[in-house]
């Protein structure tokens, strides 16, 4: 696949199963991650991969902070799952600096960048995936869980796997449809 059909027919993979992605793809669908923009070279991301009994943490951490935010039992049950939608987790963080020419926004935008090339490598790759946040991208207990400081920001949960089922490629939109010239 080119690198032009790549960008024009990417899509998130939302049904995955095992397996996941193999060592050699891990370190592909990484190396693509910190080859994105990145003023001042900071490299301001951290990738937390869970597999096998990382998921089964992943989901402990979800059920602890569901219950601590006064989640109600079928939030709790749905909390337990969701990591099993996928073979692999990587849960993407902002990890910022205060900086003189690079503001915190852009470093998560970094961290944002990082997230979609390793949805696109994983794409390239015959693998599928797809980017979720919700909240327990913004709660203060799943940060605490994965020993991050207050300042980090998970931008998002990628779950990686192989495609359950073959997904119809989505009809090309008109990219121009949303620009406009000065």
């Amino acid at each position: 696949m080119d690198a032009i059909e790549l960008l024009l027919t990417r899509q998130s993979t939302p049904r995955l199963t095992s397996p996941a992605p193999n060592e050699r793809e891990l370190k592909i669908i990484l190396d693509a991650a910190i080859r994105v923009p990145d003023h001042g070279a900071l490299a301001p991301w951290e990738f937390i991969i869970a597999t096998g009994k990382g998921l089964d943490t992943l989901a402990d951490i979800y059920v602890y902070a569901a219950k601590a935010s006064g989640g109600d039992e079928d939030f709790i049950h749905k909390a337990k799952g969701m990591p099993m939608r996928a073979p692999m987790v990587i849960t993407v963080v902002a990890k910022t600096q205060q900086h003189p020419k690079v503001p915190v926004l852009e470093q998560q935008i970094a961290a944002g960048c990082a997230t979609m090339a390793m949805q696109q490598a994983a794409f390239a790759l015959g693998l599928g995936a797809v980017w979720r946040t919700g909240d327990f991208a913004f709660d203060a207990n799943v940060n605490a869980a994965l020993g991050l400081a207050p300042e980090d920001q998970i931008v998002g949960f990628l779950y990686v796997g192989t495609p359950a089922v073959a997904a119809p490629i989505k009809l090309q939109k008109d990219g121009s449809q949303y620009a406009r010239y000065l």
